[in-house]
């Protein structure tokens, strides 16, 4: 339906209520001829100029860079909520920093697993229940379109996305993937066959799952794929066998039809006219192929054909059905012990098909990573985004721990190098380690700031913010000035009347000494706008919320939608270390138990958790923490859940341990608290202070500081 104004609106309603009839001029209005024949109407529906134009974009802080990054590109793992770093990505995009190998602008190819909306339980690692979503019905579709919507702006212009889903939502976003890419647009429904059987179900058993593929235009990158002979093939087609033993089959050298040229000619005593065909190549063709032995001579009077030999074949062109790619096995060398972690294999077909080398590969639900590690591994440039800590703590390990070969096997591959991004929660310690000139960027990017220096009134101004001019204070420049009302006086001296009715102030939140966010003068208001602190709210039509982590492993792939950003608090954290053994059991395991956690995440939220414990999200261990590289490679995950039931106490094998291990303590808002404990610890702490007494640490929340 197209935007009717007032009058129509009421005019309409009255027609209604009177029942009287509704003029053909209506059609028009009700199904503009320039809108879609059909579409998804649900509850919450956003126009796709709102969507684009209301999504926050959030400044990409580099956290770590593994290896040296080159001066065109570098691979990007980014921790943030996908919508909000997808908008950034459109923003370096249209500056032409988003650029495949080739120069073209734009993703390549996006691939996407997003969680599936299903209110259901899936097994997960270890035989458990790997996650709950969260989200259902319109909730979700709208979740997953507002995505789709942000990824079709970033793909190039030959580009292509394929969207994986199961059984229960894929017809409603088949839907929504029309109206956004047109359904002229839909290549085809790929079906992966994951499991052979099942029986827990009271109908027809859910096998599989379907990826739907589109393209942006017309014109995109295809390359066929082939599939290996299956046994049943090769013994039912490839019948024959030369002295060497090669295999082959045979194939036609005649075509049905008479034919008056060379084709229709006898050669060596066959004349394919007598049983109304020609041959299909011409006759010097023949003798060529006869001189290769490459045709099989029949008994007397009978065809010749042509032999086909199995080693030179490529496999069976790739159908839309995908039965030979297995799940991820408890074994496998490629199993990351990741709730619903896709194979290798899967990915590699999908890239390999639709993107070449040095092409940008995207995935908005990195999870496990498997799409960046197969892009990696096929020589493509990728970007992960995720906004769980444990997926980038997995992709980061499994980047760093890659083999050549599809599943994880061959020798070892350095991966090329890649940065670590925070998108929304920010390391304001880091921030004010930046030179002017990058801080005052991050500063307006941070508050979707247009960067234009003017001057008015002698006042050197740094851009606007919706239509009213930002100022950037310089604190470095003046250590120790602080902006008070007297401070905002001066301002509005200099500048009068000629500001308009509002300027914005940018500055380290203690270099204010009045705690309200605006102060008026004169007609002017003068917005304070603090780093770090959430943005003024009035300036957003959405509410600030936080990204949440799980506490469960049924949660790791909660939609979960942040807006706003927001920055890194330490939690307060106090824990005992030690070893003994479990009731009924002969050897010692390691432990470690938490006493004290408690976050102090600056989000403004209606209600927040209160208490010891209540704001942990997760403990993950490194065993045998490398203090030289400083690299986290992850070991052990513990849920909350688990951790509170246990009472509050990890354990694991106490000879897993090597010389130190690196213990990172997440709260529900993704703020870190890391401990390194020597190993020597655990294993002493009783000896020491007795079978009751286990060693101590408390290390205090860090502050904040301008």
């Amino acid at each position: 339906m197209a935007e009717m104004t007032d009058e129509q609106r009421s005019e309409l309603i009255r027609l209604l209520e009177q029942g009287e009839e509704i003029s053909p001029e209506w059609a028009r209005i009700l199904f503009p001829p320039e809108k879609r024949e059909y579409e998804l109407v649900y509850h919450g529906k956003e126009r796709e100029e709102d969507i684009i134009a209301d999504t926050l974009a959030v400044p990409l802080q580099p956290v770590r860079a593994f290896g040296k990054n080159g001066d065109d590109w570098h691979n990007m793992l980014i921790f943030g909520d996908n919508l909000q770093v997808m908008k950034s990505l459109l923003d370096l995009k249209k500056a032409g920093k988003l650029c495949n190998a080739d120069g073209t602008s734009g993703v390549r190819l996006v691939y996407i697993d997003p969680p599936f909306a299903t209110k259901q339980d899936f097994r997960g690692s270890q035989d458990q229940k790997a996650y709950q979503d969260k989200i259902a019905g319109s909730q979700f579709i709208e979740f997953v379109r507002k995505r789709l919507i942000l990824l079709r702006e970033l793909l190039a212009n030959d580009g292509t996305i394929y969207v994986h889903l199961d059984w229960r939502k894929c017809h409603y976003l088949k839907a929504i993937l029309d109206e956004i890419f047109g359904e002229a647009m839909f290549q085809n429904e790929v079906i992966w066959q994951r499991l052979s059987a099942r029986s827990d179900s009271k109908t027809y058993n859910h096998i599989h799952d379907v990826s739907y593929f589109y393209s942006k235009t017309n014109t995109f990158n295809f390359s066929t794929q082939y599939s290996e002979y299956s046994e049943d093939y090769i013994t039912k087609f490839y019948r024959y066998k030369n002295e060497d033993g090669r295999l082959f089959s045979l194939g036609d050298l005649t075509a049905r039809g008479l034919r008056n040229g060379e084709s229709g000619k006898p050669w060596r005593g066959i004349d394919p006219a007598k049983l109304g065909n020609h041959w299909k190549v011409k006759i010097q063709t023949l003798d060529e192929l006869d001189n290769k032995e490459l045709i099989y001579w029949p008994p007397k009077g009978k065809v010749p054909r042509l032999k086909q030999y199995l080693d030179e074949k490529p496999g069976r062109h790739l159908q839309s059905i995908w039965q030979d790619i297995s799940p991820v096995q408890f074994a496998s060398s490629e199993n990351v012990n990741y709730p619903t972690q896709k194979p290798e294999l899967l990915l590699m077909r999908t890239i390999s098909s639709s993107s070449k080398p040095g092409d940008i590969v995207l995935d908005a639900f990195a999870g496990s990573g498997t799409t960046c590690t197969v892009a990696e591994k096929l020589g493509r440039r990728w970007i992960g985004i995720d906004c769980g800590k444990l997926a980038i703590y997995t992709i980061q390990k499994r980047m760093l721990n890659l083999r050549k070969e599809i599943g994880n096997k061959g020798t070892v591959l350095q991966p090329k190098p890649f940065t670590l991004y925070n998108a929304g929660l920010y390391d304001f310690s880091k921030l004010r380690e930046l030179s002017w000139s990058s801080w005052r960027f991050f500063a307006l990017q941070l508050f979707q700031c247009r960067d234009e220096p003017h001057t008015i009134g002698g006042v050197s101004l740094d851009g606007y913010l919706k239509g009213a001019s930002v100022l950037v204070f310089n604190h470095q420049k003046r250590p120790g000035v602080r902006i008070d009302e007297e401070t905002i006086r001066s301002l509005h001296e200099a500048l009068g009347s000629k500001i308009g009715s509002r300027l914005f102030i940018i500055a380290p939140a203690l270099t204010f000494d009045f705690q309200q966010d605006y102060i008026d003068i004169g007609g002017v208001r003068y917005y304070a706008l603090r780093i770090p602190y959430s943005i003024i709210n009035e300036l957003h039509k959405r509410e600030f919320t936080a990204l949440k982590q799980p506490s469960d492993e049924m949660a790791v792939n909660d939609t979960v939608e942040a807006v706003g950003f927001d920055f890194i608090r330490r939690p307060d954290i106090e824990y005992e270390v030690g070893y003994k053994k479990r009731k009924g059991e002969l050897l010692n395991e390691a432990f470690l138990r938490i006493k004290t956690f408690k976050s102090e995440a600056m989000v403004r939220e209606p209600f927040r958790k209160k208490g010891n414990r209540e704001t942990l999200s997760m403990v993950m261990l490194d065993f045998n923490f490398d203090t030289a590289s400083d690299i986290f490679n992850l070991s052990a995950i513990f849920y909350a859940g688990d951790i509170e039931k246990a009472d509050w106490e990890v354990r694991f094998p106490i000879e897993s341990l090597g010389d130190n291990v690196m213990a990172v303590f997440v709260d529900i808002y993704g703020n870190e608290a890391r401990e390194l404990i020597p190993a020597d610890r655990f294993r002493s702490a009783n000896k020491n202070a007795g079978a009751n007494e286990m060693t101590r640490s408390r290390k205090k929340g860090i502050k904040n500081r301008s």
